[in-house]
C-alpha cells in the first residue's frame, strides 16, 4: 500500500496508509502512513473491538491534515487488546504427539512426526472451511519443513525453485508451515485467539521450538534478506518478536 500510495498522489489523490512493517513504510516513504504494532494481517488491530478499531482509522485519517512533511511516519502508540476475559476458556491443544516411531530422535524426526499426526485435524479443518491457506510455496508440508530446517546446517537445501529468489522460497515455506499447523489447530474443540495458535506453535510444538533456532540462524547469517525475514517477519510480536 506504500508504494501504491505515490501513484495516488501522482494523480493528486491525498493518502494515508496504515503499516505493519515500519521498515517498509521507512523505505518506500510515503507521504503519510502510521505504524501499527500488531500481528501481520490485523492491521486494526483486533477483531471485534470496534472503538480500539475506530482509534486507529482516526489516527491514520489525522496524517491527511498533518503540515509535516514531505514524508510522514507516525507511530501508533498502543499494543491491539488481547481476547477479552469472558470469550477465554483456557484452551490448551489436546493433541498429544507421540515419540518418532524410528531411533531416529532428532529435531527433524520430531517435526515430521509432528506434521503426520495433525494431518487428520488438518484434513478436518479443510472439511470444514472448504478451503485452505496452505499451498503457497508449491512444496508438500513436509518438503516446506525439510527446506526451512535444511537452514540450521553450514549449507542449507539447495533451492527447489530456482527460478525463483531463495528468501521468498524460504518465506512461503515458512508460511505453509504456519497455516498448516493453524488450521490443524483451530480444528479443535473450543475456543482459541490467535495468540493462543501461536502460543502453542511456538511454544508447545517440535516445529516451533526448531523454528526459532532456524530464525537465530538466520540473524546471524550474512543474508541480509533472510535477516529481514528472520527478524521482522517470522515471529510475531505478541510471542517476543
Amino acid at each position: 500500500m506504500c508504494g501504491l500510495a505515490h501513484y495516488f498522489e501522482d494523480e493528486g489523490i491525498p493518502t494515508t496508509a496504515i503499516a505493519l512493517i515500519r521498515e517498509h513504510a521507512e523505505n518506500m516513504r510515503s507521504p503519510r502512513s502510521l505504524w501499527v504494532p500488531f500481528e501481520l494481517g490485523r492491521p486494526l488491530g483486533a477483531p471485534d473491538e470496534p472503538a480500539f478499531q475506530r482509534q486507529v482509522l482516526s489516527d491514520a485519517l489525522s496524517l491527511l491534515v498533518s503540515t509535516d512533511g514531505p514524508v510522514v511516519l507516525a507511530d501508533f502508540p498502543e499494543d491491539a487488546p488481547g481476547p477479552k476475559a469472558e470469550d477465554s476458556t483456557g484452551w490448551v491443544c489436546p493433541v498429544s504427539f507421540p515419540p518418532p516411531p524410528s531411533d531416529d530422535t532428532g529435531p527433524v524426526a520430531e517435526v515430521m512426526n509432528e506434521i503426520d499426526t495433525l494431518a487428520p485435524w488438518y484434513q478436518l479443518s479443510q472439511d470444514r472451511r472448504g478451503r485452505t491457506l496452505v499451498g503457497v510455496s508449491g512444496m508438500t508440508v513436509p518438503e516446506a519443513a525439510r527446506y526451512t530446517m535444511s537452514f540450521l546446517d553450514a549449507t542449507p537445501a539447495e533451492n527447489p525453485q530456482p527460478e525463483r529468489a531463495q528468501v521468498q522460497v524460504f518465506k512461503d515455506a515458512f508460511t505453509d508451515i504456519m497455516a498448516y499447523y493453524s488450521e490443524a489447530g483451530t480444528a479443535q474443540p473450543g475456543q482459541r485467539s490467535s495468540r493462543d495458535i501461536q502460543h502453542w506453535f511456538w511454544h508447545g510444538t517440535a516445529a516451533g521450538r526448531v523454528m526459532l533456532d532456524v530464525r537465530a540462524k538466520l540473524r546471524e547469517g550474512d543474508d541480509k534478506k533472510l535477516q529481514f525475514v528472520a527478524a521482522k517477519i517470522m515471529l510475531p510480536k505478541t510471542q517476543g518478536g
